[in-house]
C-alpha cells in the first residue's frame, strides 16, 4: 500500500504472509536507471507481519515505479505500481489541479464472525471503480474496518480484522497505486458508539498506526490519531472523534467530542492556514441539524458544534469543508450565514456496508437531491485559476454511475 506522500518522501506499507525480509526497489519511471533498494526489513508476528518503508531523497514532481521483494523474491505487480511525488509550485506557477476520493463504512464479510442473515457487506468492486478514476489520493473517513465482538477485546483480534479486510483482491490495485490517508470512527476504534472510556484505546491506536501509513505525528499535545497534511493549495485536518470523546449518555460532565487540546489545535490551525480550501476529516456528521444517532447536534454536543461554527465565522475563515462519514448514506449540507463565510459538510457513506435511508431526517441544511441511499464514493476535484479556484463534488455508485454532482467556488 502507498501511504503518505510528499515532495521528497513516499511511505510504502507491506504485510507479509509469514515472517520475512522485505525490500522495496524504486526508480524514476521508464528512466532505465539502476534500481535503488531499501535496506531489508524483517517482519515479525509481534508487529503483525507489517513493515513501513519510507523512500527518501526523492525528486519532486517525478513519477516513480517500485517493486516489492520478499525474501529476495519479487512479488507480482498489482497494477502499474507507480507513485508521483508532488511538484514544487509555490511562488513559481499556479497551484496544481488535483482530485481525490473519499468514503467510509467498509464491511468485509467473514462467515465465522458475521451476524446471522443476509451478508452485511458487498459490492467490493467499488474499489476497482475508484482505481479507474485515477485520483491523486484516497482519504478513508472512518469505519474502515468493522471490529466484531471477537476483535475489540484484544490486540490480536484487531490485527486479525485489519488483515482479513485488507486481503480482498478487489482493493489490491487501489492500495498499491494510490496514496492512502485515514481517520477512524467507532467501528475501527472499538465497539459501536465507543468513546474515551474504551479500555483498549491505546492498543487500538497502536493497531491503527500499524495498518495505516499516515504522516508521522509530531505534536506532543495531541492524543489519538489527529494529523494533518497538505496537497497543492489545500490543507487536510484529520480529526479524532473517539479518543477523548465524552460518553453519549453522560449528563454531568463536559460534552466534548474532540477534547480541549484537539479543539484548540484545530482552531489555531485553521486560523493560521494559508490554504485555499481547508478540509476537515471527521468520523461523524458535523453540520446535520437532526439530533439523531451520533451527529454533532445530538447527545448534548451541539454546544461544541456551535463553538466551532462561531470561531470560523468570528475569524472569517473562508472555504472550510468538512468531510464526514458514519451514516450509511451520503448527503451535502451547507451552512450559509449573511456576510459570513459558507461552511460545507460532505458526507460520504457507505463503501461496502449496509445502507440506511435518512431521507426523512430533519436536516435543514441538506441540499436538494443530495441524499444518496446506496453504496457509493465521493470524488472531489480541485481546479481552476487562483481567482476562481473551484471544487467539483461527484458522488458515484459502485459501478461508477453518477448519482449526484455539485460545484462551488472559493470565496
Amino acid at each position: 500500500m502507498l501511504g503518505y506522500s510528499t515532495y521528497r518522501e513516499q511511505a510504502i506499507w507491506v504485510q507479509t504472509a509469514n515472517e520475512a525480509k522485505v525490500q522495496v526497489a524504486f526508480r524514476p519511471y521508464s528512466s532505465g536507471q539502476k534500481w535503488s533498494k531499501t535496506a531489508a526489513f524483517q517482519t515479525t508476528s509481534q508487529n503483525a507481519l507489517v513493515c513501513e518503508e519510507i523512500l527518501t531523497d526523492l525528486q519532486p514532481g517525478t513519477i516513480y515505479e517500485y517493486r516489492i521483494f520478499v525474501d529476495h523474491k519479487k512479488i507480482p505487480l498489482q497494477g502499474e505500481q507507480q507513485f508521483t511525488t508532488r511538484p514544487i509550485w509555490a511562488y513559481q506557477k499556479p497551484a496544481p489541479d488535483f482530485s481525490f476520493t473519499i468514503g467510509s463504512c467498509n464491511f468485509i464479510n467473514e462467515v465465522s464472525t458475521d451476524r446471522a442473515g443476509a451478508p452485511y457487506g458487498g459490492g467490493y468492486n467499488i474499489f476497482q471503480t475508484i482505481t479507474s478514476k485515477q485520483p491523486q489520493f484516497m482519504l478513508w473517513l472512518g469505519d474502515n474496518v468493522y471490529y466484531r465482538e471477537s476483535d475489540w477485546t484484544s490486540r490480536s483480534g484487531m490485527i486479525h480484522r485489519y488483515t482479513h479486510s485488507r486481503n480482498i483482491p478487489e482493493v489490491a490495485a487501489l492500495l498499491a497505486n494510490v496514496p492512502q490517508f485515514a481517520i477512524w470512527d467507532d467501528h475501527d476504534f472499538g465497539p459501536n458508539n465507543s468513546d474515551r472510556s474504551f479500555i483498549y484505546k491505546t492498543i487500538s491506536k497502536e493497531v491503527f498506526d500499524l495498518f495505516w501509513a499516515n504522516p508521522p505525528q509530531s505534536n506532543s499535545t495531541l492524543s489519538g490519531i489527529t494529523n494533518q497534511f497538505d496537497w497543492s493549495d489545500c490543507q487536510f485536518f484529520l480529526l479524532d472523534n473517539r479518543y477523548d470523546r465524552a460518553p453519549n449518555e453522560r449528563k454531568d460532565a463536559d460534552r466534548t467530542i474532540l477534547g480541549k487540546s484537539q479543539l484548540e489545535w484545530l482552531k489555531e490551525s485553521l486560523l493560521n492556514s494559508p490554504a485555499t480550501f481547508k478540509f476537515i476529516a471527521l468520523g461523524g456528521q458535523f453540520l446535520n441539524t437532526a439530533p439523531v444517532f451520533e451527529n454533532y447536534s445530538a447527545n448534548g454536543f451541539n454546544t461544541e458544534r456551535q463553538e466551532i461554527i462561531d470561531f470560523i465565522l468570528q475569524h472569517h475563515i473562508k472555504n472550510v469543508v468538512f468531510l464526514t462519514g458514519d451514516r450509511h448514506h451520503s448527503e451535502l449540507s451547507i451552512l450559509k450565514t449573511p456576510d459570513q463565510p459558507t461552511i460545507y459538510d460532505i458526507t460520504i457513506s457507505p463503501l461496502t456496508s449496509g445502507v440506511h435511508d435518512a431521507s426523512l431526517e430533519l436536516n435543514s441544511l441538506r441540499q436538494i437531491d443530495s441524499h444518496i441511499a446506496q453504496r457509493n464514493f465521493g470524488l472531489i476535484a480541485v481546479a481552476g485559476p487562483k481567482a476562481h479556484r473551484q471544487i467539483t463534488l461527484t458522488i458515484s455508485g459502485s459501478n461508477g454511475e453518477q448519482l449526484y454532482q455539485y460545484q462551488f467556488e472559493a470565496e
